[in-house]
Formats: structure tokens, sequence, C-alpha cells
């Protein structure tokens, strides 16, 4: 097997640090922990029978350990079943890496010898064993961290006359020294035992000289031309690299500069083999660490703070989060500098030049943690070292491998910003990397290490140090992302993009282009090359069209010009193409698209003063009124605006057919009733228009006037009960807001001009509506509602006419309290609201609203309008003709919204709140009242076949309720709860069970006494989620004490 070929994952991991062992799993646990727990449990009894599962861990716990660790450390444990458990034990470590688990293997003093004994009796040899040995190396390199002297362990060394036995430590630097130059993977066990062992105070001072020359002669001999000349160089080297690693800077250092000079004679950079020229790279560095005093830089850049509550204080406090850069008398104490320094990098900038990525990674970091021990000078020489790998005549792996080294320079506060200036430069190049070699090109590694570069500055710098590039890089990183053929590169941009949008603020629309371009959507070379792309196009037709508003405004002289027919063709095809546009922008196009469209006409479509060209007004109007029919729900909204947006001149004439096109619009039809977009924007281009023209008397196709206001007051009205919902929630929000906005601006107008044109009706249909949409549960919505309400009450420019119980509103809304009351909040909106319940022409408007509110989903809402609605109630419990009102209305909209969904699950919630609260309990003194009896048969009909659970749910609720109205009113919901015990869902019979249960000790008198106890005891013992069979048994026998009818089986049609 070749040594390349060895599974990655159990490679060493020098770059971890050593704190991996006092962390533990941060997850705590698994959705199959029961199931795996009982398959350890029974791995006795099923071990030697049947086939292994595989068994996919995603997360541990301790338990798993122990559990296997138990048949480890039992004795009477077959061999088998030994290598099994540590076989599951190897699995379980490859899930997150050997360094998490080796806390949880036993470490006492006591464990050293036993481990160390089945350690012994294994056999190199055995390769299906393997995982057993590994596991049994990694526990004995844990047990090697006890706190005591090994020499305690041996006790007496002569077992018998003239017979020794070799001591604790003999033997495990003997086994240790025997696994590292295997062939499996008890080699890499064997090289974390050694940093372990070697490292000890009381295993260093004997024996570490000794084994670093073992070691040495071992690289002195081997070849890396033979097989076994690459696995025994492979495990010294992995040993070694791991002592200089762990150890101690003074009990390395005197060995340091031996081992550097065996390392060059190994002329590693030659061999063909990976893996060593990486532990190479890293032995390397681990020296030149070594050579180097532990420091960290005083010279460094640092941004910020470790700690997130210093840098919330130096904010506070108005500092700077970045300290001047002074060189002091420190920074340069170290100008002699040992000898094997310069070697190291000079080995370690060969191995930036790698073929292998592995090993050019290895080597940049090595960069990284040399360069943060250097001098400031020095430092500085390295990176321009670096830089130096950015030519030309360089192959694209010393490209890559710089670009992975400024990274690490960058990262660690190593690359100051007076050398951003050169570094941006090569980046940039970087970025856009390509090679051709043959048939092929090279280079893709280049550019997303270059992007990765740019990632590691965002977070590295302050903006005001990048702020001088980030033209530059921005526009480069956009052209990587949308560009590049490699997906990998164009998501690296994306995610470079991104980091430096939210770490420095300052990319020019960071925001628009990431919503555009994420890190999925560039994943898509189609969508990238087609869609993406005219992410371009869409900034600079914004910018076009506001040069034309802008170039029209001032009256350029280019009427009769074809620019003027260019101009026209760009607005019409934006207008047409809107739906192409990117949503988060798509409002600003239009914007900008229909204030140029404006501007433009009435500076260039004038033939003389208030006269359109008649060529242009037919061309113009026909083809806009024509694009209203589009099935692109943005193209009807941008002409629609359009339309709205023309001057007078050009619709004189024509205002009727525009109307009429525009109330097509705002009409919702089964095909699009999806399109509320385009109906919100259709009445808004009718209240523009109705502003354009103005209000005059005997001219409908020029303006506002008694025979055309009725058709536009009436397509108004009739957005105002648009409760259309999506994916997107309720969309007819938009359309109900825009409604309500034309309906005052329109009133308005033909109060300040011909105040004869509002009639009653409208005034007050108008009135009601705006009411209604005031005591609903959207907060933002509620407050827009109150604001149109109040403006129409209290204009008086004169006043609106026919407003309904003008001298009540006025004193229950008085002008003084409009700015102080908050009628986005529901405590405050709701007390005033409920108020218009005591005017007739009010209640059942309000109170619709009101009941939606009720059944809503918002905690505040909920509360605070129960709240107003049972205090107003309250209010009128001693008045009945004003309760019998109350509760015609309420039946009212029962039937007029029966099986709405909308209205009727929110109106069964607050049947059951009022009828729990008591706010009825006047009609139960008269049995079959009216209201009772009407009542029942609406709740009848609403959950007659439904299968809607939260319907369901209130109707159970509200039948449960009704049991304190006496007569037949009580003995059909009796009959009504009956039938759901026995409903096809088990949630509603016991639901029902339970409800009837509650409600039957509430009201005692519903049952009589000689069979209540018999009856609950039915309703708490009967598990009503069984087989209907026997669930209608027991139903049965409820019926029958009850005193009402059993329900009888209706025979399906066709059965036999």
């Amino acid at each position: 097997m070749a040594l390349s070929d060895e599974p990655a994952a159990g490679g060493p991991e020098e770059e971890a640090e050593d704190e991996t062992l006092a962390f533990g799993a941060a997850l705590e646990a698994f959705g199959e922990s029961a199931e795996t727990r009982a398959l350890l449990g029974r791995l006795r009894e099923v071990h030697g029978g049947g086939a292994e599962r595989e068994v996919a861990l995603e997360r541990f716990r301790e338990w798993m350990m122990n559990l296997l660790l138990d048949i480890v450390q039992d004795q009477t444990s077959p061999a088998s079943l030994v290598h099994l458990a540590f076989k599951f034990l190897y699995i379980i470590t490859k899930v997150r890496g050997y360094k998490t688990f080796l806390r949880l293997f036993p470490h006492e003093v006591a464990d050293v010898e036993p481990v160390l004994d089945l350690v012994t009796i294994q056999n190199p040899k055995d390769h299906e064993a393997w995982e057993t040995r590994y596991m049994l190396l990694l526990w004995l390199s844990v047990t090697c961290l006890i706190p005591f002297d090994f020499s305690r362990l041996d006790g007496n060394l002569l077992t018998q006359p003239g017979q020794a036995r070799m001591s604790i430590m003999d033997r495990i630097l003997q086994i240790a020294e025997s696994y590292l130059i295997v062939s499996d993977k008890a080699r890499d066990a064997a090289a974390v035992l050694v940093s372990r062992f070697i490292t000890r105070p009381d295993v260093k001072q004997s024996k570490m000289a000794e084994f670093l020359d073992w070691s040495l002669c071992n690289l002195a001999r081997s070849s890396f031309q033979t097989m076994q000349g690459v696995i025994t160089m492979d495990g010294t080297l992995q040993a070694l690299a791991q002592i200089f690693k762990h150890g101690k800077r003074e009990d390395c250092l005197p060995y340091a500069a031996t081992v550097l000079r065996c390392l060059d004679g190994c002329r590693l950079p030659e061999s063909n083999q990976t893996l060593l020229r990486k532990l190479g790279v890293k032995l390397v560095q681990r020296l030149g660490l070594t050579f180097l005093k532990p420091k960290v830089a005083a010279w460094r850049y640092q941004r910020g703070c470790r700690s997130l509550a210093a840098n919330l204080q130096l904010l506070t406090q108005g500092q700077s989060e970045q300290k001047p850069l002074i060189l002091t008398e420190d920074d340069d104490e170290d100008d002699d500098v040992p000898e094997g320094v310069e070697r190291v990098i000079e080995q370690l900038l060969v191995g930036l030049k790698d073929k292998d990525t592995v090993v050019r990674w290895s080597a940049a970091k090595g960069i990284g943690r040399m360069a943060g021990r250097l001098p400031r000078a020095l430092a500085d020489d390295v990176v321009g070292s670096v830089l130096d790998c950015f030519s030309f005549q360089e192959t694209d792996k010393a490209w890559h491998g710089g670009c992975l080294a400024l990274a690490e320079l960058g990262r660690r506060g190593l690359l100051l910003p007076s050398r951003l200036v050169d570094v941006v430069a090569v980046i940039l190049k970087a970025l856009t990397y390509d090679e051709k070699r043959g048939a092929c090109s090279v280079g893709t590694n280049v550019r997303d290490a270059a992007c990765y570069v740019c990632w590691a500055f965002a977070r590295a710098y302050e903006p005001q140090e990048l702020k001088p590039f980030v033209t530059a890089i921005s526009s480069a990183l956009v052209i990587a992302a949308v560009f590049d053929r490699d997906i990998n590169c164009r998501r690296a941009a994306s995610a470079a993009f991104q980091e430096n949008v939210g770490r420095q603020g300052t990319f020019p629309h960071g925001i628009d282009i990431l919503t555009t371009a994420d890190y999925f959507a560039v994943g898509n070379r189609s969508n990238c090359f087609l869609v993406i792309r005219g992410l371009g196009g869409q900034l600079m037709r914004q910018a076009v069209c506001v040069l034309i508003e802008k170039l029209s405004l001032s009256k350029m002289p280019f009427r009769g010009d074809t620019v003027i027919d260019g101009w026209q063709w760009l607005i019409n095809d934006t207008l047409r193409h809107l739906h192409l546009i990117s949503s988060h922008s798509r409002q600003q196009m239009k914007d900008a698209a229909v204030s140029a469209l404006a501007a433009l006409c009435s500076e260039y479509y004038m033939k003389e003063p208030g006269e359109a060209d008649p060529a242009i007004q037919e061309e113009l109007i026909t083809q806009y009124l024509a694009e209203l029919r589009n099935p692109e729900e943005m193209t009807r909204c941008g002409f629609s605006l359009a339309l709205g947006a023309l001057p007078g001149f050009l619709l004189k004439g024509r205002l009727q057919q525009v109307l009429t096109g525009l109330r097509a619009v705002t009409h919702t039809s089964p095909e699009d009733v999806s399109f509320a977009e385009s109906r919100r924007d259709g009445l808004k281009a009718i209240a523009r228009i109705c502003q354009t023209v103005g209000v005059k008397a005997g001219a409908p196709d020029e303006a506002v006037c008694g025979e055309n206001v009725s058709q536009i007051y009436c397509a108004l009205l009739g957005c105002m009960d648009d409760y259309t919902t999506d994916s997107r929630g309720d969309v007819g929000t938009w359309v109900r807001k825009a409604a309500m906005t034309s309906l005052m601006d329109l009133t308005l107008l033909l109060a300040r001009s011909q105040p004869e044109l509002i009639e009653a009706h409208t005034c007050e249909r108008i009135m009601c509506c705006v009411a209604q949409q005031a005591s609903e549960k959207i907060d933002r919505f509620r407050a827009h509602a109150a604001s149109v309400f109040l403006t129409l009450l209290h204009f008086d420019s004169p006043p609106i006419p026919h407003v309904p119980h003008r001298g009540e509103l006025e004193k229950l809304f008085p002008r003084s309290d409009v700015a102080s009351v908050n009628w986005s909040a529901p405590s405050q909106a709701f007390p005033r609201i409920t108020q218009l319940l005591g005017l007739p022409t009010y209640r059942y408007h309000v109170l619709l609203g009101l009941v939606v509110s009720l059944g809503g989903l918002t905690e505040s809402t909920i509360r605070h309008s129960t709240q107003s609605l049972f205090e107003y109630m309250k209010g009128i419990q001693s008045d009945p003709q004003a309760l019998g009102s109350f509760s015609g209305t309420l039946l009212q909209i029962f039937e007029d919204n029966l099986l709405n969904e909308r209205v009727s699950v929110p109106l069964l919630k607050t049947l059951d709140h009022v009828l729990t609260h008591g706010c009825f309990d006047i009609f139960t003194t008269e049995e079959d009242h009216p209201f009772a009896v009407k009542l029942l048969a609406l709740c009848k009909k609403e959950i007659k076949n439904s299968k809607d659970i939260q319907k369901l749910l209130s109707g159970i609720a509200v039948f449960c309720e009704m049991v304190q109205f006496p007569g037949d009113v009580r003995r059909q919901a009796l009959l009504q709860l009956c039938l759901l015990l026995c409903h096809r869902f088990p949630l509603i019979r016991k639901t029902t069970a339970s409800q009837v249960y509650e409600t039957l000790l509430t009201y005692s008198d519903v049952v009589g006494a000689d069979v209540l106890d018999e009856v609950v005891t039915v309703l708490s013992d009967t598990a009503w989620d069984a087989e209907l069979a026997v669930v209608r048994e027991q139903r049965n026998r409820l019926c029958d004490l009850l005193g009402v009818p059993r329900p009888q089986l209706v025979p399906q049609p066709g059965a036999c």
C-alpha cells in the first residue's frame, strides 16, 4: 500500500492546539442515542452472529466510550470481542478526531501497566486488528501524562535471582520505536505516544538524546526511493515534529541545529512522496520556532480587541480601536537572529512553490508563525520574499503558495498597512490569473486563494486602511463572482465580497449586489452569465432614466429629435421587463422609469399649450392600455403607474378609456387573484389621474365629474375587501392600504371643489370600511387606517359631507388627541375603536374587524382587543336592547361569512371567549332563546364535513359553552358533541371528551346527579384515540346517559 494512499483522516493534526484536550464535545446528544446505547449494550450477545452493520455516527457521548471500554477491561472478554470493541472505538474517534477523545480514556496511575501489557501482547503483523493497536497506543499516550515519575511504578525489577525485567520507561520507549516503523495506522499513534512520552520531565533527561540519535540514524539510513524507507521516514518525521511542537524550547534547543542538518541531508524536497515533503515542512517550521524565543510581536497590526466588552467600551468612550504603530526599543533587540532561522525561512519559501497544495499550505502557515517572532525589519524582508512569488516567470504553484502566505500574514497582523499598496496590486492580478497549459489552462487554485486573501483582509484591517483599495477590490471580486468559469472561484469571490460588505461597510452597492449574487446564486453558471449579468444593466437603466428625467426638466432642445424615440423605447422596455429586475431594486427602477416618463411627456409631447400630438397620444395610450392585460404582474404594475403619471393633456379625451383599463386591473379574477401588487399600483394610478385632471362638471372624458365619480368610487371601495394571501402573507394589505389612501385623496379633492358629488351612501361606506380596517390586527396597517379615518373626520376646508354620527365621533376622537394616540399600539388603539360599537352605523364593520383581531396570533393584539370588547359588553349588560342589537350583529357577521376561513375561525374563538365570560348570561334564563338557536344552526353548518383542525377545536369549545342554554339548544349541542366523540380524527375525539368532562363539572345542572358520576367516569376512562368501533360503543352509552338520541351510521351511496 502506497504511503500516500493511507486514510488522510488518521494523519497527524499538528495544526490543532493542545487545548483540544481540555474541551469536550459541544454537541450533547443525538436522536439515536437510545438505540445506539442498546446496540452497544447487546454487543456481547450479537458478537459472532450475523453480519456487521455500519452505523453512521454524527455525535457522541462519554457513555459510548465507557460501554466499550468496559468490554475491553473485562478479563473474560474473548480476544475477538475486544478487537471488535476497539474497532467501534476507532469509528467513534473518526467522527471528531482522536484529540477530543483522549481525555475520555482512563488515565490514572493504575491504568499504566494494564494498558502497557495490552499493547505488549499485540502482534504488529496482524493486519486484521490494526484498530486495536492504534487505539491502545493512543490510550498509552494519555496515560503518559500522569504527574508521577515512572520509576515509582517499577518496584523490584529483579523478579527472580539472575533475571531482570525492563523498566516501565524502557518498555514504553521500545514499544514506541517499534511501532514508528510499521506500515499501518498504528505508526501515527506511535508518533503521538512519543511526543507525550519523551517530553515528560523524568524521561527527557535520560531518553531524549538517545531517542533523537535513534531517529536521526533512521533518517540517515532510510531512502525515500524504497517503500520501507518511506514508511520509516514517515514515522520518524511525525515523531520529531510532534516532539518539537510539544516539548519545551529549552529542552529542544540543544538538538535543533543537529536535526536541521540531518533533515537537509535527507533531500526531502526531491521526494515524490507528498506526505514526506509535508512532514519535512512541518518539522522545519517547528525547528525554526525552537530557534526563536516565543513572543508576540509588539509591532504587529491589531484590529480591535479579542474581548467584545473591551471593544464596546472603546467605542462608547469614543476611542479608536487601532493603537498607533510605534517602534519601541524592544522591537529591534533581537537583530542577532540565530543562524538556523535563515535556512528555515529559505526552506519554507521553497515549500510555497511545492507541486502539492498541502505542502504549500503547511509552508504558508510556517511563514506566518515564524514572522510573528521576528523583528519588524526581518519580517518585512520575509514579506518581500513572499511577494517575489508573484512573478510571471513563476509557476501557478508559486502564485498559489504566495496567496496563502499573504493571507496567513494578514490574518496574524504581520502584514502592515504600509505594504498594502504592493500586496493589493499582486492580489488583483491573482484574481484574474489564468495560464494556458497545452489544451487546457491552469490558475483556478490561484484565483480561489486570492479570494481567500480578500476574505482574510476584510477581517484583519480597519475600514480606513482598506478604503483606498475598495473600488479596485470590489470590482475585481464582482467580476470574479459573476464571470469566473469555475464554480469554486465564483463562490469564493462571493463569500469574500460578503465578508467585506459586512466587516468593512465601505463596498459600494454592497447589499444590493449580495442579494442578487450571493453564494448560492453564483453556483449556477447559466444564472451567472444570463441573469446576474444583468446586474450592471439594472444600475445603468436606473441611471439613464434619472438622466432622461433631468434632461427633460432642463428643457433640452430635443423636440422632434430621434433621441426622444430612443428615450421612450428605453422607458417602455424597462417597464415591460420589470419582472427580470431583482426584487429589492424593482421599486426604485419602477419609480425612476415613471418619473422619467412624466418629465419626457410634459416637455416633448405637447403640440400646443394644453393639447397633445394626436398621433403620439393614440400610440402611447393604446400601447399602455394593451400592456395592462400582460400576463406578467410586474408589467401591469409598471404600465399602470405609467398611465397614472401621464400629464393632463395626454389624458384629455381618453380619460374614460384609461379609467376603464385601470379599473380592470384592480378587479380580482380567478386567473390573476395573486396579482396584489398590480391591483395596488392600479389604485395608485387612478388616484393620481384624478389629481391630475381635477374636477369639472359635465366632462367625463376630461375630468372627474358626476358621470364617472360613482364608477371610480366603486373601483376603490371594491378593493377594500381584498384579503388575498400567499406565501408572503396577507398581500391584500397592500391593496387595502392603497385603496384607503386613494379614497381619502379623491374625497378630499371633491370636498374642496364640488362636495355635492359625495353622496351620503358613498361617504357612509367609506367611513365604515376605514373604521373596520382601523380595528384589525396588523399594527402598522391599523395605524394607517386610523390616520385616514381621522383625516376625513377632521377635514374642515370644507368639512366632508354626510359623515355618519359626526357629532358623536368628534366627541370620541377629539382633534386635540389625534397627535398623542399611537394607533399601532394595541393598548391604545382598541379601547378607543371599540367605542364605535355604540354607533349603529359602524357596529357591523368595527365588530367584524375586532373579531379578526380576537382570533389572531399576536398575544398583545388578542389581549387588548379582548379586554376592550369585554369592557364594552360589560357596559351594555343592563341594556337588553343594546345587547340584543350586538348579538344580532354578531350573528349577521357569522351568517355573512359562513365558510369564510378568514373570519369564521376567529369568530368561533370570539364566541368561545364571550360565552365563557358570561357576556350572554342574560339569554340563558330563557329556554331556546333565538340567539342560541340561530348560533347553534350556524355552528353546525360551519363545521359540517370540515377537516380544519383549528375550526373543529374552536367549534367544540362553542358547543360546550352552549350547553348552558336550556331547552332544545342544550340537547342539540350535546348531540353535536356526541357526534364529535366519534370523529375520524383521534385528536378531535380526545379534545371533545376532555372539554365535555370539564363542561359537565362546570355546569352541574346539565346532567342529573344520579348519572353524573357515571358520565364523567366514561369520559375520563375511555381511550378515545382507540378504534372507532370501541369508541362508538362508549359514545352510545354516553348518549343514553345524557338523554340524546344515538347517532346512526348513514350508508354510503352505492353500498350494498
